[in-house]
């Protein structure tokens, strides 16, 4: 044997018991996230937290980071920007272009429709971040989130709920907190969801004294959270963030726009109706006449066939996006004189669903927990950057999106 094989067979024999050692040694599995719960007040303008009406909420904004407001994505309406929140899509890119929408396929969408909300066919544009993170072996529950009913591309969170809007904001927090105490393995990501800020705004105004009782009962429900989950030990190791989809401007009685009024409605098909009105061409139908009327000026709405919408709104490309879109001027409705005489309830007195740009539509950003720097006071931001945040925390590599973690890691400890 020459020296150079003598060498080599020495080394091997040295080597063997440590690559014996490496194939049965197993693979250290990745650390487990501190659990995340995102929390969402629905219409809970970005300004309401000026009230001194929310002392819980402003212990964690103290304790931890915020924004002065975050924006929400067009349109500025529940079940899109809260899809977008967990998707980091903007609505033209996550399917739930609107609260009532329809889809060549699937028929027509609304939020009452509990067949159409159950389907997971209309949600499955984009993917919710609580199917991501059970992709990946992490638990997960969400309450009321819109979206967390329907089996979305194959599964459910580990935990959900049918919406149940009897539920006060104490008894939500208490359903959460029996999934939290469940034997075994704890949920990692979890959702909760207020809306009472959302309906006193529809019903009152923003400026009424029904919002402001209804701040304080949510308000009420934040800390009766956190003495929970300090009760189990579960509070200091938490990632809470606290935020809203969007805000509420005030709609004086009788600011309404008629569709009928402003175009021909028998060469037109009406989608949906209030702040966002949107409209197709009847088919077998002249519409020109009516959609030069539609596209013509009015004196408090604006229409846009749906290339032509402002690039800046993002929003127009969606197959689901009507061919013409009609945003109200802030502070006005659309509607039509059937429409209006059909309805058993007044109009609301407070309205979403404007230009995300408008004041009255910024969202709430708060968040306090391990990872978040204390008192840390970044600059506001768009709400696709959430999901970036999200799958941050929780070790996850997000899929395709419209965020920017870059955007909020100055609210972090270690970005």
């Amino acid at each position: 044997m020459n020296a150079t094989l003598s060498r080599c067979v020495i080394f091997l024999t040295l080597l063997l018991p440590v690559l014996a050692g490496c194939a049965t040694r197993p693979v250290a599995p990745a650390p487990r996230p501190n659990p995340v719960l995102l929390v969402s007040i629905d219409a809970f303008r970005a300004d309401y937290i000026d009230r001194g009406l929310t002392p819980n909420l402003a212990a964690l904004e103290r304790e931890g980071a915020s924004a002065p407001y975050m924006l929400p994505s067009f349109p500025s309406l529940t079940f899109p920007n809260h899809y977008t929140l967990v998707t980091g899509r903007v609505p033209d890119r996550n399917g739930i272009v609107n609260n009532t929408m329809r889809d060549t396929a699937l028929g027509k969408f609304t939020t009452a429709n509990r067949d159409a909300v159950r389907d997971g066919r209309w949600w499955a544009q984009a993917e919710p971040i609580w199917i991501t993170a059970q992709r990946h072996g992490l638990r997960t529950a969400t309450l009321f989130w819109p979206g967390s009913e329907a089996e979305i591309h194959g599964a459910w969170a580990d935990h959900w709920f049918a919406f149940d809007d009897a539920l006060t904001s104490r008894q939500r927090v208490d359903k959460l907190l029996s999934w939290i105490d469940e034997p075994g393995p704890k949920p990692v990501f979890d959702t909760l969801y207020f809306d009472a800020v959302d309906h006193a705004g529809h019903e009152y105004g923003p400026d009424s004294a029904e919002l402001d009782a209804a701040l304080r009962e949510v308000d009420d429900a934040l800390g009766y959270l956190v003495a929970q989950l300090r009760r189990r030990g579960l509070y200091e190791t938490t990632n809470l963030i606290v935020l809203s989809d969007h805000g509420m401007a005030d709609v004086p009685r009788g600011n309404i726009v008629f569709a009928d009024e402003e175009t021909d409605l028998d060469a037109l098909a009406e989608v949906s109706y209030g702040v966002v009105a949107t409209f197709d061409a009847k088919p077998g139908v002249d519409s020109t006449h009516a959609v030069a009327r539609l596209l013509g000026p009015h004196a408090h709405m604006h229409c846009y066939r749906k290339g032509d919408l402002p690039a800046r709104l993002d929003y127009g490309k969606n197959p689901r996006v009507p061919d013409f879109v009609c945003l109200a001027d802030t502070g006005w409705s659309i509607t039509s004189h059937k429409v209006l005489a059909e309805r058993t309830t007044p109009m609301s007195r407070g309205e979403h669903g404007y230009d995300n740009l408008d004041p009255s539509m910024r969202a709430l950003f708060v968040a306090r927990g391990p990872a978040f720097r204390p008192g840390s006071r970044i600059a506001p931001f768009p709400n696709v950057d959430v999901y970036p945040l999200l799958a941050h925390l929780l070790g996850l590599q997000p899929l395709p999106n419209d965020g920017h973690l870059d955007d909020v890691k100055g609210a972090l400890v270690s970005p």
